[in-house]
């Protein structure tokens, strides 16, 4: 499958922020066949010795209208959620989104409510400095 056109802005970005890359990608089964999210990652936990794990699915959201992209990331996410519910339990999914994106579409009303409803964990990056702008945890 092909990589997004951030893929490797949203490693780099999680890179400086102190995450590991483990998997590029994070092979997993779902829906009766092998799936590819984008990255998966890691991260030490203070002096505790345990980790943070996590799985990002990268989205750039540069198509005609956002709405139909969300709608795409929706429905990917969420069989993602259910497959590393199966899977890999104590791994988080997040969504990357691009700070562009963020500020002129998931900060309206709707999305905001779709993003809190759904669950969704976002990963807010700057593709052009690679950096990771905001995280989201939904629950």
């Amino acid at each position: 499958m092909a990589k997004d056109l951030f893929h490797e802005a949203v490693k780099v970005a999680l890179q400086r922020d102190g995450w590991e890359i483990t998997h590029d990608p994070y092979f997993l089964e779902a829906l009766g066949t092998d799936i590819q999210i984008d990255l998966g990652a890691e991260k030490l936990i203070g002096a505790q010795r345990n980790k943070d794990l996590i799985a990002v699915e990268v989205k750039s959201f540069i198509g005609p209208s956002l709405v139909y992209d969300f709608h795409l990331a929706l429905g990917q996410y969420m069989n993602y959620v259910r497959g590393l519910r199966k899977a890999d339990p104590t791994r988080l999914l997040y969504l990357a989104v691009p700070e562009t994106a963020y500020v002129s579409f998931f900060v309206k009303a709707d999305v905001s409510e779709a993003v809190k409803e759904f669950k969704i964990n976002l990963l807010v990056y700057s593709d052009l400095k690679q950096e990771i702008v905001n995280w989201f945890k939904a629950y």
